[in-house]
């Protein structure tokens, strides 16, 4: 395998943007495996199948024709069963539904498998929940990039309203906090920050001086 950059941390920590940056900077792809869980929320919801029924969640993925492809741009898209679904992934449904099915081992260790072949034909960045703990265990190049959750909230109030969206704090807030919970308490591959793994606060640093620290460390 090769020496690939891991990314892990909770939702709304920078983790995506500074990733995307920094494959941009050292010129190689960049995979968003988040989107690859939120590939098997719409599938879920496509065939019916409740987030929480981890049975059927697990008959889903067995059988799920799920890809990455990247566009001229080096655009990452998401196809399911031959469509590309990108423009679905980042509703606030596939998001909770994206965190419920990553709890159900069969669709971890499938997306493990997609995730390690990548890895395995080229050098990538890739973020994600357990990158570090699980996917890229032997990379030398591993973050746990996060941020409070009152920040993590605001940013995305921001985010929202930039885009015309409703956002209510609270309620948004109460979320981070609910997936922060879902994610580190799941009983098989958590989200943690271990013992080999660099950790990057980014409370109070701006999205530059994130994509610094880790560049130093590279």
């Amino acid at each position: 395998m090769k020496q690939s950059i891991g990314i892990d941390g909770p939702a709304g920590a920078g983790k995506s943007t500074i990733a995307k940056r920094i494959a941009a900077i050292l010129q190689i792809p960049y995979l968003d495996t988040g989107a690859m869980y939120r590939g098997v929320a719409v599938a879920a919801k496509r065939h019916g199948v409740a987030f929480t029924d981890e049975a059927a969640i697990a008959e889903t993925v067995a059988s799920l024709d799920l890809s990455v492809r990247y566009s001229d741009s080096g655009e990452q898209h998401i196809f399911v069963d031959g469509e590309d679904v990108t423009g679905e992934l980042r509703t606030e449904e596939i998001s909770q539904g994206a965190s419920l099915v990553s709890r159900v081992p069969a669709v971890r260790d499938r997306m493990t498998e997609l995730q390690r072949e990548v890895a395995h034909a080229q050098r990538v960045v890739m973020d994600g929940r357990d990158i570090c703990t699980n996917v890229l265990p032997d990379t030398p190049y591993k973050f746990f990039v996060t941020a409070s959750a009152e920040e993590r909230a605001s940013r995305r109030v921001k985010q929202l309203k930039e885009s015309g969206q409703p956002a209510d704090y609270e309620t948004i807030l109460h979320d981070i906090i609910r997936r922060d919970r879902q994610d580190s308490e799941r009983a098989y591959k958590p989200l943690y920050c271990g013992a080999d793994t660099k950790r990057i606060d980014t409370t109070d640093m701006t999205i530059e001086e994130a994509v610094e620290a880790i560049l130093s460390e590279v």
